[in-house]
Parts: structure tokens; sequence; C-alpha cells
């Protein structure tokens, strides 16, 4: 069985992959697919992950998970949703990197479903803009230790993804820009769900037209809908162009409150996170989704 883990990050997700995945679960379940939410992570994986943090993996935690897989003929892929498969958002810039916790979660992940096909599929997010998010959300003790403690430019995915290659080199690893998604909606969800490319789903374009002034919308629908040839890279960029020009700019711009986060701050960390994403491209066993 293929054993497929959604991972956030954090900020990135909002629930839009499950309800995704509901929405499509008549052509999930035709193709031999299950899915499960965050009760499952929260009941089953998360005991297990503490563990690991106190040294005391033990047999019932193997028990457990080995447990959760469905079982059945027809199921060929089990796909296990939460936003903190990866570490809770309040642990992800411990250690001087973000997720320091995924590599031993893999490794867990890996010796337990050793019998099986072992994914991690996650939406990353620019660190410019994640950075100030994931500070804000903390205490004011919690913030100030790490600022003060973690030299926070150096912050990339890049040791996350290395660490889950070296810990758990048989786990397959599917990454994808959350800025990117609204251009890339059905081509996470296929990748999550291990279909076809050709396969038609409910919502592909709902994220996108949902950031769209109504002539926009008007246009992606009409783009969409046409019975055309129009190769995936042309469809792609003539979608881009739309979003150009009819983007809600209330939906589509963020404000980052976090005193002393310049505009500059981000443009650095953008420049960086671009280079990340083409050199995660290359590295064996992991793949990118892109435009």
């Amino acid at each position: 069985m293929q054993v497929a883990i959604h991972a956030g990050a954090a900020f990135t997700d909002e629930g839009r992959v499950l309800s995704s995945l509901k929405k499509n679960s008549a052509t999930l379940s035709a193709t031999g697919v299950r899915f499960f939410g965050w009760r499952r992570y929260n009941r089953i994986f998360k005991p297990a992950f503490d563990k690991i943090e106190a040294e005391a993996v033990h047999l019932t935690s193997y028990q457990n998970l080995k447990a959760i897989l469905p079982t059945g003929p027809d199921t060929r892929r089990a796909i296990f949703c939460s936003g903190k498969f990866a570490g809770d958002p309040a642990d992800a810039l411990k250690d001087g990197q973000l997720y320091p916790q995924a590599g031993r979660r893999m490794a867990l992940l890996e010796q337990v479903y050793s019998d099986h096909q072992v994914e991690l599929l996650m939406g990353l997010r620019n660190p410019g803009s994640l950075v100030p998010k994931l500070l804000m959300s903390l205490t004011e003790e919690a913030r100030e230790d790490i600022v003060r403690n973690t030299d926070l430019s150096c912050l990339s995915w890049i040791g996350m993804v290395e660490d889950i290659r070296d810990l758990a080199p048989s786990v397959q690893i599917t990454l994808w820009s959350d800025e990117d998604t609204p251009f890339i909606w059905g081509d996470v969800i296929r990748a999550l769900s291990n279909l076809d490319e050709d396969v038609v789903l409910a919502d592909e374009y709902e994220l996108l037209t949902s950031l769209l002034d109504d002539t926009g919308r008007e246009k992606v629908l009409e783009l969409t809908g046409r019975d055309t040839q129009l190769g995936k890279s042309d469809l792609n960029d003539m979608l881009a162009q739309i979003f150009e020009d009819h983007a809600q700019p209330d939906k589509v711009e963020e404000e980052l409150d976090m005193p002393g986060w310049s505009t500059e701050i981000v443009e650095a960390f953008s420049e960086l996170y671009e280079q990340d994403l083409e050199r995660l491209s290359t590295m064996p066993g992991v793949r990118v989704l892109r435009p």
C-alpha cells in the first residue's frame, strides 16, 4: 500500500486539501484511495511523535501506527492529512532550522511502514512571510527566545529536506510552493492521490477564481470550460495573465504585522527561496510541483 502524508506547512493549507479530497471522494474511492483528517493524527500519530521527543517510542506506538492503515484489497493508497506532521507550529523554528523534528518523524514512519511506500507531500511557503507569522503566533517570551538565539536570516527549507533524506532515505518527497497553489491546485490533489494527470477534478480552479474579480472569474471559467487542445504550459500562461489583470488586492496582499520585518527582508528571502526550490528539484527522491 502507498502511505501518503500531507504535512502543511503552517499557514498554507487552511483545510483546503481535505475539503478538496472530500469533493472528489467518488473519484478517489473508485481508484482505491482513502483519506483521513486531523483526528487520526491527534489520536495516533501525535502520541507516537511525542514519544520520539522523549526517546521512549515503544511497541504500543508501533502497533497503533500499523493498525491505523485501512484494510481491504481495493485500497491502494491511504492519505493522512494534518498541518502538524512535520512538527507543531510552535516548534517549527527551534534549533535554528525550519521544522527540525521532521526528519526523525519521517524516519519513524519509514520504519513502521517498511512494507509500504511512504510519501511526504508538503506545501512550502516563502520564509520571508512564514517566519514572522510563526513568530507572532507564539507567546512573547517564546518569540523573544527564538529571536535572541536563532539566526533568522539563515532559515531555509534545505535543512529540513536534507534531514529527511538522511534519516528516512526511502521516503519519497513531493513539494510545492504555496504561492503557486492557485495555478497548480489540480496537480497538488492528483499528486496526493497518485492520479493520472488527465483525471478531471471537481474543484481544480476554485482556489484561483476565489482570488479574482467577477470578470476574472468569468474568463477563467470560459477558458477552462473550452474543449481546446491547449497545452499545460500555454494554459498556465493564460491563467497567470488573467490573475495579473484581475486579482483582488485584498485577497492576495498580506500584511506582516511584526516590528522590524521590512519589505526588503521579504524580498531577500524571496530570492533565496526561489534558489532553494530550484535546488530541491534536483535532489534525488524529491519532486517539486511548479506551474
